[in-house]
């Protein structure tokens, strides 16, 4: 990668993720102002500052830790390790003026969304190629003696609707049973299956035993490396991976990722013949990830043009299944190391970035859904806490101890960013390989129906 495209995409990422807090502080600060509030400082970030600059009695800053921002109200509950002390006094501002002010930050990530879901409608939306169509199936496996064929369609799962295959592995990992409803569809007749999901000891998440149509097809091989001393060949179309189908690049690079020194089992099609290897990944310093050595063929993305209603729609569907595997973590096996942290969510942007400005917008679209979802969360620090504090204040016709309110609302920043450091070092810091990967994964985009071409994308 030529050093202009690492700018380019440095430069992308700062201004797209700071436009998504900027806009969340704007809220807080045009409310506030709007309502004759005082308004002491607008920060972009925490921790040290980089720059500031005063106008109008109001400071402005940029600071070292991208993880928030906020707007420094005196007459807001506040946490001082995080915002400063106020040395000013000022009137106690009404618990309704405050609520308001609360739930502007929100509110504006919301209309930022649906404002890039609009320019998303126009300009189109790249979506991979993956249709819910299954491919091979034993026929003595469950899965065939109930009648399931290759070539059906995978139309619902856990009472979900499927659009692609990438929807069948996420559903069936969030779904709280192991036997899971499943509609398929055969030549226009559908049909309900309550298939068994099992769960995968590579990604340690249930998977269904069906196996796609579609898989990701090997374009080169180099020497001297696992691939190539196992005998695959460019053409072959991989399979599975430690048992589980791949249908698409980003699955197998994650997979190969978490098999560092461990044996697992590659099964590939190759002129129709299923043949299956042995691989050990081994760590390559330079991708600072783990290996086998191959490239794919260049991956395919088809142009849409989805309604932002659609879009919003589709990141709160994916967001309340999310928090409602985690609230039922024994049964879905989804826990906090899963999700990402600021890192994992620079990282997924960067790589959006550099593979279409458009899936950068989404990516936008999803993050400003849930910053606003989760900063309504009542939990002090958050704006959804100072609403509720807010609301307690009106009850009680007086305000809280500010002794209280400091302690609670410090103790809580401190175990908000501690939980993001958790996350950041047992979640992201470990996918490193697979963002890395993704980050400089070739695609093709194309409108539907157009035929894909045979370029190489570079080695994973």
């Amino acid at each position: 990668m030529d050093i202009l495209n690492i700018i380019y995409v440095v430069a992308a990422v700062i201004l797209a993720f700071g436009a998504s807090i900027f806009f969340h502080e704007l809220g807080h600060f045009l409310t506030a102002r709007k309502l004759g509030m005082k308004v002491e400082e607008f920060a972009i970030g925490f921790g040290p500052k980089i720059y500031s600059w005063k106008r109008d009695g109001i400071e402005y800053s940029l600071r070292w830790i991208p993880a928030g921002g906020f707007v420094k109200l005196p007459q807001m509950i506040t946490a001082e390790s995080l915002e400063g002390h106020s040395d000013q006094p000022v009137p106690p501002a009404p618990p309704l003026h405050k609520i308001l002010v609360a739930a502007a930050g929100p509110i504006m990530n919301v209309v930022f969304a649906f404002a890039i879901a609009t320019l998303i409608y126009f300009v189109g939306l790249p979506v991979p190629v993956s249709q819910p169509i299954i491919g091979k199936v034993d026929p003595a496996s469950p899965e065939g003696r109930m009648g399931i064929r290759e070539g059906d369609r995978v139309v619902m799962v856990d009472n979900k609707p499927i659009k692609s295959w990438d929807d069948v592995m996420e559903f069936t990992m969030l779904a709280r049973t192991k036997v899971i409803p499943v509609v398929i569809e055969d030549a226009g007749v559908s049909n309900t299956y309550n298939l068994t999901a099992t769960i995968s000891d590579a990604i340690g998440l249930k998977v269904l035993n069906l196996d796609p149509r579609e898989h990701p097809v090997v374009g080169g091989v180099e020497s001297g490396m696992p691939a190539a001393a196992a005998g695959l060949q460019p053409g072959d179309k991989i399979l599975s991976v430690s048992g589980i189908p791949v249908p698409g690049q980003n699955q197998m690079i994650d997979l190969i990722s978490k098999s560092q020194g461990k044996p697992c089992e590659i099964v590939f099609d190759r002129k129709n013949e299923r043949k299956s290897v042995t691989v050990t990944p081994q760590y390559d310093p330079g991708t600072k990830r783990a290996r086998i050595g191959i490239s794919f063929s260049m991956g395919v993305y088809e142009v849409q043009h989805p309604t932002p209603w659609a879009q919003v729609k589709d990141v709160c569907e994916k967001m309340i299944s999310t928090f409602s595997a985690l609230a039922h973590s024994k049964q879905t096996g989804v826990g906090a190391k899963d999700l990402s942290g600021p890192v994992g969510i620079l990282a997924m942007l960067a790589s959006q970035v550099n593979t279409d400005y458009r899936l950068a917008l989404s990516f936008l679209v999803l993050l400003n859904i849930n910053l606003a979802f989760i900063n309504m969360l009542p939990i002090p620090v958050l704006d959804g806490g100072h609403i509720l504090m807010s609301i307690i204040e009106k009850i009680r016709r007086r305000p809280m101890s500010l002794k209280f309110v400091e302690y609670t609302t410090t103790g809580f920043a401190v175990l908000l960013l501690s939980f993001m450091l958790y996350i950041t070092v047992f979640g992201d810091l470990k996918r490193f390989g697979l963002y890395r990967a993704m980050f400089n994964t070739d695609v093709q985009i194309e409108q539907s129906g157009q035929p894909a071409d045979s370029t190489t994308a570079p080695s994973k």
